[in-house]
């Protein structure tokens, strides 16, 4: 007979956070990820909120990328 000893190994367990605590961390991010999206695909021309080129050009690599035209 062997006299090995049984080692208890810890489990884990799931967290449960509510939906309450999610939320207004959800709603932050939609609006931030909506803002990121204007500035990127509409911040020029007539609807521009900021006059001037400056939005635009700090922009363009990545209006390219999303596949936003500019030209």
């Amino acid at each position: 007979m062997s006299d090995a000893v049984a080692i208890p190994v810890a489990q884990p367990v799931p967290i449960a956070i509510p939906i309450r605590e999610i939320l207004p961390w959800a709603i932050f991010l939609a609006l931030i990820a909506l803002q990121m999206i204007y500035f990127i695909g509409a911040e020029q021309g007539a609807a521009s909120v900021i006059s001037g080129t400056f939005v635009h050009e700090f922009v363009h690599d990545a209006r390219h990328l999303l596949g936003f035209p500019c030209h």
